[in-house]
This record gives structure tokens, C-alpha cells and sequence, in this order.
């Protein structure tokens, strides 16, 4: 852990495995930190916050130049922790890497950029101005899907803003994090300004992040369910929250547009992270008039894709985090299929040549899905490919937008005005029109309905960060 400005144990002296997902084999021992590390961390944040916060831009803009600059410097290295404690393939994580080092070079600039404003008064003596400062302490917990960019996506904007804070990494992947508060601690960060807290449980140290008073600001990513606890916790301090939750992305494959195209985007964009990514593709629905040739060119590419650890070359498919998850995934395609679904492709654990060792779905295309089917109602969150056939009588908006989430969706088309009907129409925060990959530091991420609250990435991810004080003088 990473409290006040040291590297330290928990009070306990205990320490929790941190595991290979591919292997089974335990890669080393991390603090296993509680309430009492969360609340040390929590008041050294708010002793620094004076301090941090009343420093220039300028001086927040360099110090998260020089995190830019080492991250790159180190991504080799930290993709290679990646890709051992969360399964992703090394590649993959390479991509990860240079991705949460933008946010660094992004709010490197943004911090430069907080600009108030006057506002004409209806007296002629009178002058309003707004300031945008700092929100305070923040208390930040990240997920084990993307273990890098999520840390370096909530940090950098919150120093950008002048505040400080305290990261709770997800317990199955805390090295990266560990590797990048090593980061900022060599680019300069000053003592308590950000702080690392590890532990195998996390309701007590979400606890004590939703209910100690000098938390004014609590993000989140991760589990629809979890984002409730923790927003209904904080209200009863009226803390700021922002929370990316859980998706179940359409993909919508229109009468006009190019199947086979389509497809191979499809594929992209599904299997990325093994499935296990809040944007991943659960629905993919396609017009019956191209159907045949999507489906034909999707299963064909799938059938080709290699699991194993992703150390490896030419590996596609990685790990999924646990046994849990391998159960969803099989319940989900078992009750498809008993419901009149047909498997494609895959459909079974992987077992063969030590892959039994970890935690490996093949990965599964699923023909004939229909709205009664669990994998058409839930995240599946894993290399799982429903295809729903539709008509030109149905109303496709209707069915995209026919689930609780709303993160994100995908629209393939060659018709503009197709294009901008349904980016309008749908219901959700991130749309991908003929574009897999809709996201970048410089733009806002988050999504509508149980999907979240708020934005990160882009300005709007400093305004999370930032109050609005207004004055009036008389003049």
C-alpha cells in the first residue's frame, strides 16, 4: 500500500495472493489493508488537500507530463504485469497501457484549462463571477478488467482539478496499480496527495469511503449492483458520485449496410478482453437480408481464434477472471439452447493442453436467440455472440433499447441518414456508428439508465471533479 507518501503493510500484517488467471498459479502477495488503512489514507489526502490544490496548473500539468512520460517509458513492463495477473493478451495489454497514459497527457493540459466566467448582472452595480475549484478528497475504486487505463482514467483528471485522493484497486488485479503510483511517485506527486489502498475484502473499505466525512467526491467502475450500494451509502452525506456500471450493447447490422464488413468489426469489438468489457457487443442484431453472409463470416473467423495465456503469440482469447464466471457464461448458453438456440461455435469450457489449469471459454456463437433467452436479458461478460434476426417490420430502435443498461451500442450502415435517426434514437451514452472503438482520453465516457452516473474522459471528466461557486458584488 501507498499511504502518505510510503510504502506500507497493513496494520494486521496480513496479505492476500494475487493470481494468474491462465495458470492458476499464484504470482505473489500484496497488503490486505482494511478500514484502518482507508481511514489513514483518507485523512493523509485531506491533509495534503490545502497544500496540492492551491498549486498553480502549471505546476499539477508538469507532474502529470512526467507520469505520461514514464508510463510510456514503462509500458512494456507494465503489460507484462497485466497480461500475468489479468490473463488479457500481451498485446491487448500494450494497447492498455498507451491508452491510460493518454489520460495523463490529456489532463495534463485540461488541468490549464478550468477557466471561470462573468455573467452580465440586471444592475448596473452589481457582478456575478464563477470559479470552478476543486470538489476535495476523492475516493476512487477501479476495476479488474482494465487494471491500467481505469486507475490512470479517475486519477488524472481528479489531480488535474487540484484534488487529492484514494484508490482502491480491485482485488484480483492490484499490481498495475501498484505499478503506477510507483509512477507518480517518481514524476513528483507530493506526500498524501494520491494514496493506495489494497485489500482482499472491499466492503469495509468501501464503507469507510461512503461514510468518512472527509470524503467529498466517490467513483466507481464496476457492477451495476455495487454502484447501488455505494450511491445509496453516500447520500446520507450528499457526496458527489460518479459511476460507470454495467452495459448490454446492440449491435445493430442495418438493411443497407455491408454484412461481411460489419462482421469483422463485430468480431473486434466482442471478443476484445475476452468479451470481458463493459462496451462489449450482447446483442447483435442483423438484418434477415444479410444474415446468412454475416453469420457465415463471423462463425468462420471466430472457429480460427486461439485461447491460451496470453504471454503467447498469436493468442486472441484470453482467461476469463474466475470460476464464477465461467458458471454465468455456461448457464447462459445452456438456457439458450434448451430454449431453441443454436450453438454455432464453441459452447463448452476449454480443457485441453493445461487450459484446464485456468479459466478458459471457448469462444461461442449463438444462432436463433430470442428475447426470452437469459443471454438476451443479461451482461454476459465473456466470448459469447448472440445473433437475433430482424425485419424490416420490426422496430429496431425498440428492441436496442429494450434493456435497463445503457452504456453503449453499435450501428453499422452506409445510409447518413440511417446513421443519424438511430445515433439519436438510441438510448445509450456511446454510440459507434461504423466505428468499434468509439472512446479516446479527449472524449466523454459513461452511459444512461442503471449504466451509471456522470462522465470520465474529456472535459466533462474535469467537471466531475469541480465545484461552481458564484459571487455577486456590489459595486
Amino acid at each position: 500500500m501507498f499511504i502518505n507518501g510510503e510504502w506500507c503493510a497493513a496494520v494486521s500484517g496480513k496479505e492476500f495472493n494475487v493470481m494468474n488467471p491462465a495458470t492458476g498459479e499464484k504470482i505473489t502477495e500484496v497488503a490486505d489493508g482494511g478500514e484502518v488503512e482507508a481511514s489513514r489514507a483518507i485523512a493523509a489526502a485531506n491533509d495534503a488537500f490545502e497544500d496540492w490544490s492551491a498549486r498553480t496548473a502549471y505546476e499539477r500539468s508538469q507532474i502529470l507530463y512526467k507520469a505520461w512520460e514514464l508510463m510510456n517509458k514503462r509500458r512494456e513492463e507494465i503489460a507484462h504485469t497485466m497480461t500475468e495477473e489479468q490473463g488479457k493478451p500481451l498485446r491487448a495489454a500494450m494497447n492498455e497501457v498507451r491508452y491510460g497514459a493518454d489520460f495523463f497527457l490529456w489532463y495534463a493540459e485540461e488541468a490549464k484549462r478550468v477557466f471561470g466566467k462573468t455573467i452580465p448582472a440586471p444592475r448596473g452595480d452589481q457582478r456575478f463571477i464563477v470559479l470552478h475549484q476543486p470538489v476535495g478528497v476523492v475516493a476512487a475504486i477501479t476495476p479488474w478488467n482494465y487494471p491500467a487505463s481505469m486507475v490512470t482514467r479517475k486519477i488524472a483528471p481528479a489531480l488535474a482539478a487540484g484534488c487529492t485522493i484514494v484508490l482502491k484497486p480491485a482485488e484480483a488485479t492490484p499490481l498495475c496499480a501498484i505499478e503506477i503510483f510507483k509512477i507518480l511517485e517518481e514524476a513528483g506527486v507530493p506526500q498524501g496527495v494520491v494514496n493506495l489502498v489494497t485489500g482482499l475484502n472491499p466492503k469495509p473499505i468501501g464503507n469507510e469511503f461512503t461514510t468518512n466525512p472527509l470524503v467529498k467526491k466517490i467513483t466507481f467502475t464496476g457492477s451495476t449492483e455495487t454502484g447501488k450500494f455505494l450511491l445509496r451509502n453516500a447520500s446520507e452525506q450528499m457526496k458527489r458520485v460518479s459511476l460507470e456500471l454495467g452495459g448490454h450493447a446492440p449491435f445493430l447490422v442495418l438493411k443497407d449496410a455491408d454484412p461481411v464488413f460489419a462482421a469483422k468489426g463485430a468480431i473486434l469489438v466482442k471478443f476484445l478482453n475476452s468479451g470481458q468489457a463493459c462496451i462489449s457487443p450482447n446483442r447483435l442484431f442483423v438484418h434477415e437480408s444479410g444474415l446468412e453472409a454475416f453469420t457465415n463470416e463471423f462463425v468462420s473467423r471466430v472457429g480460427r481464434m486461439r485461447a491460451g495465456n496470453g504471454m503467447k503469440e498469436n493468442v486472441k482469447i484470453g482467461p476469463l477472471v474466475n470460476e464464477t464466471a465461467i458458471e454465468k457464461i455456461d448457464r447462459q448458453v445452456k438456457d439458450a439452447t434448451a430454449k431453441g438456440a443454436k450453438v454455432l461455435c464453441g459452447g463448452y469450457r476449454l480443457m485441453n493442453n493445461d487450459l484446464h489449469k485456468g479459466y478458459f471459454y471457448a469462444p461461442t456463437v449463438l444462432g436463433n436467440v430470442t428475447p426470452n433467452m437469459l443471454v438476451y436479458r443479461e451482461e454476459t461478460f465473456g466470448p459469447v455472440a448472440p445473433i437475433i434476426a430482424f425485419k424490416d417490420s420490426d422496430d429496431i430502435l425498440a428492441m436496442a433499447n429494450d434493456t435497463h443498461y445503457g452504456l453503449a451500442a453499435y450501428v453499422y450502415t452506409q445510409n447518413l441518414s440511417a446513421a443519424m435517426r438511430t445515433f439519436e434514437g438510441l438510448r445509450f451514452g456511446i454510440v459507434g456508428i461504423n466505428d468499434i472503438n468509439p472512446t479516446a482520453a479527449a472524449v466523454p465516457f459513461g452511459g444512461m439508465k442503471e449504466s451509471g452516473l456522470g462522465r470520465e474522459g474529456g472535459y466533462e471528466g474535469l467537471t466531475e471533479y469541480l465545484e461552481t461557486k458564484v459571487g455577486g458584488f456590489s459595486v
